[in-house]
């Protein structure tokens, strides 16, 4: 007898899932553990196993991006020839709309949703620089299947120099499989000519209504909550950047040449700011706290939270414990986190339960920002790019500086104006003199 599937609750705060990508379609054979599809929840894209008995899909009951509350049936599975039960009027794909807060094992949530795949209407052609003709989305996305992305990552397959064979020249495996080990196209006179810019009055994009995702839905409510309930103050100073930077370079040269089972590894700027502000919150640990409505929640831990920029939003996995972690130790959980995030393969639980975050827009030329504070957080530190600039030293020189500007956003319901001072005139020190971080 045929069984009727349900969306599963995937996370302790799921109530509504999008089904973002079917990985099996209606007559395939279906086993124990085979991903059937890819659904979209409130923190993160997942893959939906098949975990019922052994058979043939009869029918899909959900097309891809369509938005189905726990419990409502996606698929049908049985004999081979078996009629699927019938439940009316499949669901049709809709734009996500803002949840209710969000609660975990940690607290509120506070780590915004994973990116939700970019709708792919009006695919436009482009030429790659290999010469092959892809397909790009309205918002000038390669159109490739997750598992072409996958795959193209691990052979080393330049996506921008495949052709798409699947429905609106989108990339699909077997296109990255045919690609591999090919040498890339010297571009053609016709293609040269088509990358030429055409001054025709056009637009920059089209005119189009966007459905919102998951993530900029969750991003969207929760800023706009912290922006509109938290009472933010604000904070800057300006640090001596070049003793951070000559420590780092100093670590690079011995270290980063050196394989992983050597001891290896080449730190970032981030990653020692990232060190330096769990020992400040070490020394000023009232900023470390959250404000819990009629009571003020005092953390014994630091959970350090850093903001990834990833496809259609933003993504702030946490490190446990900074505090009692070493500089090496930070550095190799923040990659491994970095390039879980990119790869959407971060879990809930790597993404709450943050006490303090850090964002960085130093790598884009930023001198200097406030960002919005990260609910619970009582603040949030702002780092922006390293400038040279004249400076008068302690002789009364002028001479050529390296400054870097730091802001910090503050709930002033738990931190006055002068602790959050504290707490950047000690970051400041532990920048400027950077041995004491390894210490």
């Amino acid at each position: 007898m045929a069984e009727i599937i349900d969306m599963p609750k995937l996370s302790d705060t799921m109530t509504v899932g999008t089904l973002v990508k079917w990985n099996a379609k209606e007559g395939d054979a279906l086993k124990f553990g085979d991903i059937v599809c890819e659904v979209e929840t409130d923190k993160a894209t997942m893959e939906v196993q098949h975990t019922a008995a052994d058979g043939v899909l009869l029918k899909r009951y959900a097309p891809d991006g369509a938005q189905l509350p726990v419990g409502q049936p996606i698929y049908a599975v049985g004999k081979a020839g078996e009629p699927a039960p019938e439940i009316g009027a499949a669901p049709s794909a809709a734009a996500p709309t803002p949840s209710e807060p969000t609660k975990t094992a940690f607290g509120e949530q506070s780590a915004i949703a994973m990116a939700a795949p970019i709708p792919e209407s009006n695919p436009v052609p482009c030429i790659p620089q290999g010469g092959a003709v892809a397909s790009l989305t309205a918002d000038g996305r390669i159109k490739a299947s997750p598992l072409a992305k996958k795959i193209a990552e691990e052979k080393g397959v330049d996506l921008s120099a495949v052709s798409g064979t699947g429905p609106g020249g989108r990339i699909v495996k077997s296109d990255v499989l045919s690609a591999e080990g090919k040498p890339a196209a010297k571009p053609s006179v016709a293609a040269t000519a088509a990358l030429a810019p055409v001054f025709s009055g056009a637009g920059i994009q089209e005119d189009k209504v966007l459905p919102v995702s998951t993530m900029r839905a969750v991003i969207a409510r929760r800023l706009l909550e912290s922006k509109t309930t938290v009472p933010h103050f604000y904070l800057e100073i300006e640090v001596d950047a070049k003793p951070l930077a000559d420590l780092r370079e100093s670590l690079n040269s011995k270290l980063a040449e050196l394989s992983p089972e050597q001891g290896g590894i080449k730190f970032t700027v981030n990653d020692l700011i990232l060190r330096a502000t769990a020992e400040a919150l070490r020394r000023v640990p009232v900023v470390n706290n959250a404000w819990n409505g009629d009571t003020i929640k005092q953390n014994g831990s630091v959970q350090l939270a850093f903001g990834v920029a990833i496809e259609d939003g933003l993504v702030t996995p946490v490190i446990r414990d900074a505090q009692a972690k070493s500089l090496r130790q930070i550095a190799t959980e923040a990659k491994e986190l970095i390039g879980k995030a990119r790869k959407k393969k971060l879990t809930p639980n790597e993404m709450s339960g943050s006490t303090f975050t850090v964002t960085n827009l130093g790598m884009f030329g930023i001198s200097g920002f406030f960002g919005i504070i990260n609910m619970p957080n009582a603040a949030i530190l702002s780092v922006g790019a390293t400038f040279k600039k004249p400076v008068v030293n302690e002789r009364n020189e002028i001479v050529v500086g390296h400054r870097m500007s730091i802001g910090l956003s503050v709930d002033h319901r738990v931190v006055d104006g002068a602790d959050g001072a504290k707490f950047l005139q000690a970051l400041k020190e532990i920048l400027e003199t950077p041995t004491l971080m390894l210490v």
